[in-house]
């Protein structure tokens, strides 16, 4: 997402407006790329190049934002809103740069320069946002605006800027000025850290496995992939169990052996608590921070500033929407739970073993036997089915293609940072380039948890861009030689992230800005959800559904317990989602300065989830608050509620496509004109009201999860 003037999602940092460096000429920073759409030169990029031009790069926007706050002519919306838009190229490029290479091929000094770098930029944006003089004059343009003749995007750009540089608190004193400004250099130096420390721990906290009997239900491919992560870390003839961001592990799925099941999901709590790179500590006073700087700028909390500027507005909808789906999911939840439960006691009973209560770590792994008993399939089966290749371009290319008419071209003339990164150019239904997509597919160390878009180039009108895209994943990778297999959730997270992806790639904006994916987290997940539809949709799914062996498809009925299977289970999914969401509304809704000191972060943790009615062992939240990488560190605090926000607007879409004739050209060219090229060209709400044709309805979203809203007691 774009570093902008006001909207700085990636961490960086600042430099006293006098400071003066030389400008290197082999520093690739410098000048914009002359690689095909901009693309960065990343053959030619050194940890050296980034200290220099971060430096030369906060300088010259400094000294860019004083000539526009203090121009003479009277301020225009050319002068001043175009001219911050054009602001900071250097530095943009370098933070698209920085960012996306810090966060999937970091190393030692990455770190170090984000450590260092991160205060000064928030320094270096706050002395713009905070600038009196330059808000003087955005100011005085807002408050005239209906006079200026500007177009629809223009007059929104420039209620964008006035509103950002006000909730960033340019009409604060200036006493409060400074104390802001120190609250926000602190925040950025905790969250930081935070992050770093996510990675650190899940390299430490991966579980080493020294016989391989100890791994008994993984498949062949799963036990050569750990074997490849153990023989990265030096430990030959041993097995290494990575770990993904979240609290349940996938592998626990297919795990026998009960006591390594344990294993693995107590390492993946543990993280983050205690140690040389304890969280706890870092969120008590994340917390206290954000919390404090939401009363310097007049809020009760840090979740009623952050909510303000989204779709659900104000933490009591947020706090409705999730009380009521979690008393749903719950309920289910405790459902299978008794089922699964039974399920363990007629296998101890025929063992004349123990029997055992239900416990987190084995709830996947006995669902899995529910599932596949139900629906006379299992993980193995249907693998072969899932090879990365096909999924990729005979089911999302092919999607894309059928719905909006593009097609896609690999690359290998572009400089990648690792091998095995690739490259697509997209062209458009009339021939014309697009835009490039980067895909890095795999899990390694040294790369963040879970998966993600980005963009490396943002699509702009006004600087004749076109728009680089980057998807990361996290799939393990198997031996040489042998074939990446997933599962299906795993092909569910690429048709989601490239849903994100298609969001940024169909862009056709004036202002960066307003570009792409620079829309608020209750809307951005909303085209990504949605593109998960077609990893169900039983065309789209045939067509890249085939064994990778022999090239047959999956066989119908095959195929139609695998879509039958995916509504097993929403109870725990819904559930363990929705005890997360709650848990960051719960710190974020805390008031300056009541934030539990570290000792006391689990303890707080479990008291939330307690008065949420949200407690349930066998089902512990998605991420437990050392590890919540959204909530402290990953621009998402106090909205990781947006993703079941925006699915209620994924579903209504769906629900929207199938009446109208499903997979077409027309409902495709329709959704992409009126949502996925628009970026905040106007507000999110209005935007899906004019595709849908009126407001979002839940029923859709309940009818995919197979939930039904508690019923409101008569009077």
């Amino acid at each position: 997402m774009r570093t902008s003037l006001l909207t700085l999602l990636i961490a960086g940092c600042v430099l006293a407006a006098n400071a003066q460096t030389p400008a290197p000429a082999s520093n690739p920073f410098f000048q914009p790329s002359a690689l095909p759409y901009q693309f960065p030169p990343f053959d030619k990029i050194h940890d050296s190049d980034f200290r220099t031009a971060f430096e030369a790069g906060m300088a010259e926007q400094r000294k860019e934002v004083d000539a526009i706050a203090h121009d003479a002519a009277p301020p225009t919306f050319d002068n001043t809103i175009v001219a911050l838009e054009r602001s900071g190229m250097m530095l943009t490029r370098l933070l698209k740069a920085f960012s996306n290479l810090n966060a999937s091929n970091t190393n030692d000094e990455m770190q170090k320069i984000d450590s260092e770098m991160s205060p000064k930029l928030a320094a270096h944006q706050d002395a713009i946002s905070l600038d009196p003089a330059l808000f003087s004059r955005v100011d005085g343009l807002y408050q005239k605006r209906d006079a200026l003749g500007l177009d629809a995007e223009s007059a929104q750009l420039l209620e964008r800027y006035h509103l950002q540089m006000i909730r960033a608190g340019a009409r604060l004193p200036e006493s409060d000025k400074s104390a802001l400004k120190a609250l926000n250099v602190e925040l950025s130096s905790m969250t930081t850290r935070f992050e770093q420390n996510l990675l650190k721990n899940a390299k430490n906290g991966a579980v080493v496995v020294d016989k391989v009997e100890e791994l008994d239900g993984l498949s062949a491919e799963q036990i050569g992939a750990a074997a490849e992560a153990a023989k990265a870390r030096g430990l030959e003839g041993k097995w290494v169990i990575s770990l993904q961001n979240t609290t349940i592990q996938p592998p626990l799925e297919q795990m026998r052996n009960r006591a390594l099941r344990e294993r693995v999901f107590r390492a993946s709590v543990a993280r983050g608590i205690g140690g040389d790179f304890d969280n706890t500590s870092l969120i008590s006073k994340v917390v206290e921070l954000r919390a404090k700087r939401a009363a310097l700028l007049g809020y009760p909390n840090h979740a009623a500033y952050a909510l303000e500027d989204e779709a659900a507005k104000t933490p009591a909808a947020v706090d409705k929407m999730l009380g009521e789906l979690g008393k749903a999911s719950l309920l289910k939840a405790k459902s299978e739970a008794a089922e699964l439960q039974k399920l363990i006691d007629e296998q101890a009973k025929a063992a004349h073993a123990k029997p055992f209560a239900l416990a987190p770590w084995d709830w996947a792994f006995y669902a899995a036997q529910v599932r596949k008993a139900r629906y006379d399939f299992d993980d193995a089966q249907v693998k072969p089915y899932f090879e990365l290749d096909h999924v990729l371009k005979d089911g999302l290319f092919y999607a894309a293609h059928e719905l909006y008419g593009v097609t896609f071209k690999e690359r290998a003339d572009l400089p990648v940072y690792r091998p095995d990164v690739r490259v697509f150019e997209v062209f458009d239904a009339d021939g014309s380039p697009l835009a490039l997509l980067v895909r890095d597919d795999f899990k390694r160390d040294n790369k963040n948890g879970g998966a993600w878009m980005d963009t490396l180039v943002d699509q702009s009108g006004l600087f004749g861009t076109k728009p680089v895209i980057i998807n990361n994943l996290n799939i393990p990778k198997p031996p040489p030689g042998q074939p990446v297999l997933l599962t299906f959730d795993e092909v569910t997270t690429m048709f989601h992230e490239f849903g994100h992806g298609l969001h940024g790639l169909f862009s056709r904006v004036q202002y960066p800005l307003l570009s792409g994916t620079n829309v608020p987290p209750d809307f951005v997940e909303y085209p990504s959800q949605f593109n998960e539809t077609w990893a169900r949709e039983p065309a789209v799914l045939a067509h890249f559904a085939k064994d990778y062996r022999t090239g047959e498809p999956m066989p119908k009925a095959l195929q139609d317990r695998v879509l039958a299977a995916q509504d097993y289970g929403e109870g725990f999914a819904t559930a363990e989602y929705v005890a997360a969401a709650m848990l960051d509304q719960s710190w974020h809704q805390i008031a300056a300065p009541a934030a539990p000191p570290a000792g006391q972060v689990m303890a707080f943790e479990e008291k939330a989830l307690e008065k949420k009615g949200m407690a349930y062992g066998p089902v512990p939240p998605r991420y437990h608050s050392p590890y919540f990488r959204h909530a402290f560190s990953g621009g998402y605090s106090a909205a990781y509620y947006a993703y079941i926000w925006a699915e209620v607007l994924a579903r209504d879409t769906g629900s929207w496509f199938h009446k109208h004739g499903g997979i077409n050209r027309a409902n495709g060219d329709f959704f992409r004109a009126k949502v996925l090229s628009r970026g905040r060209t106007m507000e999110p709400g209005v935007l899906f009201e004019q595709f849908y044709g009126g407001k979002p309805e839940v029923g859709p979203l309940l009818e995919w999860r197979h939930l039904e809203l508690p019923k409101t007691e008569p009077r």
